[in-house]
């Protein structure tokens, strides 16, 4: 049974992914329009300095899981070193992360292209984290079925569980074993518990938590027991 084949089997499940409703997806696409046309000039600087600083390309772009396992090819700015190889996980303290993406990867100025998915119905604005392919098909069994929903910009998992959770402890010499058996069972959960009930009002609470995080003036990001 292929890896979506058991996500759908196991959808039926309490906490099972729900459909981006009609009133979610015109919040989607007022604020993708508004956002696109606002932070197009300062994606345009950044695109500037990412050559300036380390040349080509701008753009990171990689296949990502989408909703009922539609994949896509998602674009952010890029923000680390291009090599040949690495783990799939991004902790904070990743060596190929560059000066000026450290910056960009606290501030999320990275994932603004993501926009440009949201307005075309790939992703939406709260919800799971886009997973790349490689990592989907490790998933827990348990976790699987997270992989229907479609995927958001922002989500509680994206809030509570950054890349500050991904360093793990000592005990841990690998990375992308931590982040698949300790991490993403905590970050399914909490998607799941907005996807139980994703009102607009709880959807907007998770966009102004977003922007207060972003600028600094909250930190929501949860220990690692």
């Amino acid at each position: 049974m292929s890896l979506i084949a058991r996500a759908r089997h196991r959808s039926v499940a309490p906490g099972a992914p729900s459909v981006v409703g009609p009133g979610r997806r015109l919040l989607d696409l007022a604020v993708a329009s508004v956002l696109l046309i606002l932070v197009a000039p300062l994606v345009a600087v950044i695109a500037v300095l990412i050559l300036v600083t380390s040349g080509r390309p701008v753009f990171f772009s990689q296949s990502r899981v989408g909703e009922h396992g539609r994949r896509f090819t998602l674009y952010k700015l890029r923000t680390m070193r291009v090599v040949a190889s690495g783990p799939e996980v991004t902790a904070a303290t990743d060596v190929r992360i560059t000066t000026l993406g450290a910056f960009l990867r606290r501030t999320a100025i990275d994932e603004l292209p993501q926009l440009w998915h949201v307005l075309r119905g790939q992703m939406t604005l709260v919800g799971p984290r886009p997973e790349s392919d490689a990592l989907a098909r490790r998933y827990p069994a348990s976790c699987q079925s997270i992989l229907l929903a479609r995927p958001g910009l922002t989500g509680p998992a994206q809030l509570h569980y950054r890349e500050r959770s991904a360093v793990p402890p000592p005990s841990w010499s690998d990375v992308e074993s931590y982040y698949l058996q300790v991490l993403v069972p905590l970050r399914v959960a909490a998607d799941q518990e907005y996807l139980r009930r994703p009102t607009l009002r709880r959807t907007l609470h998770y966009l102004v938590l977003t922007a207060l995080f972003v600028s600094g003036l909250v930190d929501v990001q949860r220990p690692v027991q």
